[in-house]
């Protein structure tokens, strides 16, 4: 005993601690590197691919202050969506729209298109605060609606949004675009609709933007006109939540904002996170401000789904990586790991809407789960707490 001792500690002495680290298995730490080969896939465009839409309406589309009014459009002209009328006081974005849509007639007034009796959709990108509003009127005058996120400023907004949409019977939707208009987003909940990871126990969102200053309007400062952080760009995270736990019903359980680095703007948020609870599973959100120049896009959205048995990570814009372009979805179940492209999946939600307000449906979006997303973010950001960094 006493030479094996003996023997062990010169051992030791002369491997050295690293020595001895290096020379031991993963396994010995509980460490593994994932040897099991990755396979690889492009994704099929989905079930909703017929080259032609199946419906036609006329529709109008009301304020352009904000650029995502372009992808709105595409979505409803892809889904046989006539464009009739525009209205806008913006000469620069009246030119843009103008080019991309030469057809289409600049309105003189608001009323000039929801006086119109053909025209059976509305779409806007207004200031934020203004879009609920314009909302009601449209479907008083017997108009569906389709605004940018987020559609709603305050809780008391909302509120009437839901008697209105009772009352007149009318669709009130809001494109949240990093879902309805992301194939990788879309493959996503093809997947977990299909049970490929189990009961979805918990969604992560982590959600930075870019801030490009100097192209802001001076509404994009003002948490009165723009909602705050959460109501902005966390209703697209709420809204995920939502949809892919299925909760129909939901709360918060904490939320906080900051401003860490424009106090020339002192109540414009640049953070902001919130915790998220519903009968459907858990949820987490971060958004920011702070994607840097270096990234080449954006934002770097990803999105986490965690299931009963398994995973799946969205790498929405970009893979820092190194794989090009965006739409990257990985997924691990009980069985392998996948990497598949999303590139190719079909977006529905044009085609889907545009049937929607044809046949008196909620396809594209229901009605209910919108709106409470809408909700949960008012909500979050009327109760955060505010943060300070003085260090």
């Amino acid at each position: 005993m006493h030479s094996e001792s003996v023997g062990r500690r010169s051992f030791l002495k002369t491997m050295g601690a690293a020595g001895m680290l290096s020379a031991l298995p993963e396994t010995a730490f509980g460490l593994h590197t994932g040897e099991r080969p990755i396979a690889s896939e492009l994704a099929q465009p989905g079930p909703d691919t017929d080259p032609k839409p199946k419906y036609a309406i006329k529709f109008g589309v009301i304020g352009l202050d904000h650029a995502h009014i372009m992808g709105i459009t595409e979505a409803i002209t892809r889904g046989g969506g006539e464009l009739k009328w525009f209205y806008s006081t913006l000469p620069k974005a009246i030119a843009d729209f103008q080019k991309l849509y030469p057809n289409a007639r600049l309105a003189k007034s608001e009323d000039e298109i929801l006086d119109d009796p053909q025209i059976q959709l509305v779409a806007s990108a207004a200031i934020p605060n203004w879009r609920a509003p314009l909302g009601i009127r449209a479907m008083k005058q017997g108009k569906d609606f389709l605004s940018d996120k987020p559609a709603m400023t305050t809780l008391e907004q909302l509120a009437e949004v839901r008697k209105v949409c009772v009352d007149t019977g009318k669709i009130f939707g809001i494109m949240y675009s990093e879902r309805l208009e992301v194939p990788a987003a879309v493959q996503a909940g093809y997947l977990v609709k299909a049970g490929a990871i189990g009961r979805v126990v918990q969604t992560i969102n982590i959600a930075p933007h870019q801030v490009n200053a100097p192209s802001r309007p001076d509404w994009f400062w003002d948490p009165v006109q723009n909602g705050g952080i959460l109501c902005d760009i966390g209703s697209h995270q709420a809204e995920q939540f939502i949809y892919y736990t299925g909760s129909t019903i939901a709360e918060v359980t904490a939320s906080q904002v900051g401003n860490v680095s424009y106090p020339s703007h002192p109540e414009f948020q640049d953070f902001g996170d919130m915790m998220l609870h519903g009968n459907g599973g858990a949820g987490y959100v971060r958004v920011d401000w702070f994607t840097p120049n270096g990234l080449g896009t954006w934002g770097d959205g990803r999105l986490f789904i965690l299931g009963t048995d398994g995973y799946i990570e969205l790498r929405k814009y970009v893979d820092i990586a190194g794989r090009p372009g965006g739409n990257h979805l990985f997924i691990v179940d009980q069985k392998q790991t996948r990497y598949i492209d999303c590139s190719n999946v079909v977006l529905p939600f044009g085609p889907q809407f545009v049937a929607d307000i044809v046949n008196r449906t909620h396809t594209a979006q229901d009605q209910d789960q919108a709106l409470l997303a809408a909700e949960l973010a008012l909500k979050a950001q009327k109760s955060a707490k505010v943060l300070t960094f003085s260090a």
